[in-house]
């Protein structure tokens, strides 16, 4: 069996927005990935470098979500109907094929700082005033 080297980043700002992914193992007619592992940290989390730069200690939830220890008993802390914000979850091989151009840029929390137009709420029409006529449409109508 051949050694793994897989590194998996998130996107976030900080880093321009890309992804880096590192394998070393022998090509397979079938997949070796069963599943892929993510941790959403770009969705309603802002970082400045003066103001509010990235710490350490932002990172210890994934890490601890990780578990490097033990990658076997990874548990998601998203769940669609009971923990709609969790950050840490897995796609399996089937799901991410089955997009579109297979990409591995997925989203599944909702950005609050965007308007959810399914759930605006609903005004009633204010009554309109009749049209109002210019004065020449006014003296053409009463010849």
């Amino acid at each position: 069996m051949t050694s793994s080297a897989v590194l998996r980043y998130w996107n976030t700002s900080l880093l321009d927005g890309q992804n880096f992914f590192f394998d070393n193992r022998e090509a397979s007619p079938d997949p070796w990935t069963k599943e892929v592992w993510y941790y959403d940290y770009r969705t309603n989390i802002h970082h400045t470098l003066k103001k509010k730069p990235m710490r350490d200690e932002h990172l210890s939830d994934f890490i601890e979500c990780y578990n490097p220890r033990n990658r076997h008993r990874r548990k998601a802390t998203w769940n669609e109907r009971d923990a709609p914000e969790g950050r840490w979850r897995s796609y399996s091989y089937e799901e991410l094929t089955a997009r579109d151009k297979t990409s591995l840029d997925v989203f599944w929390l909702k950005d609050k700082s965007l308007v959810d137009l399914d759930n605006l709420p609903e005004f009633a029409p204010s009554p309109m005033p009749p049209p109002h006529r210019s004065e020449p449409e006014a003296a053409r109508s009463s010849c």
